[in-house]
């Protein structure tokens, strides 16, 4: 059997095509406006313009532990087959291509892509979205290790350590502003390590605003926080840590009590007051030792909002640490998460991932909502899985049945079905395996020694 040659075809894309499974989520058109407004349309005709850049830094995160090449493979494969009959093979740009590409396309484009699609989608009819007619929203970050190299270890910086330690990579700083009862991440905020959490929360309160309940753990609680979500017109409900201390102004019926917070320094210098709030106080009992809570929250009528909702609602914060084990276990899965070696590409590729998990959770919301359940209550793993196959299948759709394949596709999710949570509790602990072998540390970076030459010498033994 004689092998058929073919014909190699470089270029002539159509970028419309190679997301259209996610068309209803972002469409092809806001790419092109996110393109144009960041000045970062491509000057020239190029194999790789930046549409089709785009595509692939938001397919790097369905197909995260692939290298860049077999990615850029994945995204073309349905359209690559439809030319296998015709004996044509689409050329597969090498790494360092992309790596220019991506390089030469820029941050900019992708974080004015999320900000234009990322938003709250959930209903009042959404099961555990709202609490009487407020929408939940949380609020916490993360931190990820980034390849340890010189820009990002400049750009980014390492964590602390113990003395005569070292961290083994520098780390990037990720606050997310999550709709809990979708998962859907409507906002978020890149900074250095060095940078706490609570400065980039304080900046994400933008995205927040009337018919809101804000949620933050007691990592992020300043008076700067609850003053400035009051002004946006935001409700808020979060912990407070216990060296805190609050005057008991007057007890109320459901035995939360009124009180103030007051202003630090630099906010009364610049003319902050004092702000009533109602703080709840609750216990919880775990293998017979007890755990005392508080909240604080500007929700004064108990007979709306009574103290025992609020105390079982907040735990409904939790949600976002679900959010970010779908983010950074099930979606990325590396052992590094990011691969990208520069601070740009870093940016760039952390907002494609962003971009890569509203899209999931967006169609996951729509499935969710035609079959009347819970988004949460689909399998998040599942429905990335469907997604993968369905990227190849819609380009190969004729053009007048899209749609009948979008319907197909929410079929599909909605059959990624999981049972309802058990509401268990796990130790906050990790398991590390040991090494006979010492750390690596910032000496070793680059220092690989080349393979020396063996050379042989044959002695001549006597007969």
């Amino acid at each position: 059997m004689s092998l058929v040659n073919f014909e190699v075809k470089s270029g002539n894309l159509s970028p419309e095509l190679l997301l259209l499974a996610l068309e209803q989520v972002i469409p092809s058109e806001t790419i092109s406006k996110a393109i144009i407004d960041t000045s970062s349309l491509q000057r020239r005709q190029r194999i790789l313009p930046t549409h089709i850049v785009v595509a692939l830094v938001i397919a790097m995160s369905f197909w995260s532990r692939d290298s860049i090449v077999d990615v850029f493979k994945n995204l073309i494969q349905g359209i690559s087959g439809q030319l296998i009959s015709l004996l044509l093979r689409i050329k597969t740009p090498t790494s360092s291509s992309i790596t220019e590409a991506r390089q030469r396309v820029g941050p900019g484009v992708m974080t004015r892509l999320f900000e234009m699609v990322a938003k709250p989608l959930a209903t009042i009819e959404t099961p555990g979205a709202f609490l009487g007619e407020l929408r939940m929203i949380g609020l916490d970050g993360t931190v990820m290790d980034v390849p340890d190299t010189e820009g990002n270890v400049k750009v980014f910086g390492y964590p602390g350590s113990r003395p005569g330690t070292y961290a083994g990579f520098p780390k990037v700083r990720l606050v997310l502003l999550v709709e809990l009862g979708t998962h859907l991440i409507t906002d978020a905020l890149l900074s250095p390590y060095r940078f706490g959490e609570r400065r980039s929360a304080f900046k994400l309160l933008r995205s927040v605003g009337p018919g809101m309940l804000l949620m933050w753990d007691r990592g992020l609680h300043s008076f700067k926080m609850v003053n400035g979500a009051i002004k946006q017109k935001c409700h808020i409900l979060g912990r407070v840590p216990s060296n805190i201390k609050f005057e008991v102004v007057k007890n109320l019926d459901d035995g939360s009590y009124l009180s103030w917070i007051a202003p630090d320094g630099k906010s009364k210098k610049k003319g902050a007051t004092r702000i009533q709030v109602r703080v709840i106080e609750y216990i919880i009992e775990q293998d017979g030792t007890t755990k005392v809570y508080r909240l604080i929250t500007d929700l004064i009528d108990i007979a709306t909002f009574p103290a025992l909702v609020l105390a079982q609602e907040y735990h409904q914060r939790w949600e976002i640490e679900n959010t970010l084990d779908e983010l950074k276990v099930h979606l990325n899965g590396r052992k590094t998460p990011i691969r990208s070696k520069n601070p740009r590409e870093v940016i760039q590729e952390i907002y494609g991932w962003l971009l890569g998990h509203y899209c999931i959770r967006c169609l996951m919301f729509k499935s969710a909502t035609e079959s009347g359940i819970s988004p949460l209550r689909l399998s998040f793993t599942g429905s990335m899985r469907v997604i993968r196959r369905a990227i190849p299948q819609f380009q190969q759709a004729p053009f007048q049945t899209v749609q009948v394949f979008f319907n197909w596709l929410i079929e599909e999710i909605s059959d990624q079905t999981i049972p309802p949570p058990q509401h268990r509790v796990n130790p906050r602990v990790v398991k590390k395996s040991r090494s006979k072998f010492k750390s690596r540390k910032r000496c070793h970076r680059g220092n690989g020694t080349p393979r020396q030459q063996l050379s042989f010498l044959i002695f001549k033994t006597a007969s």
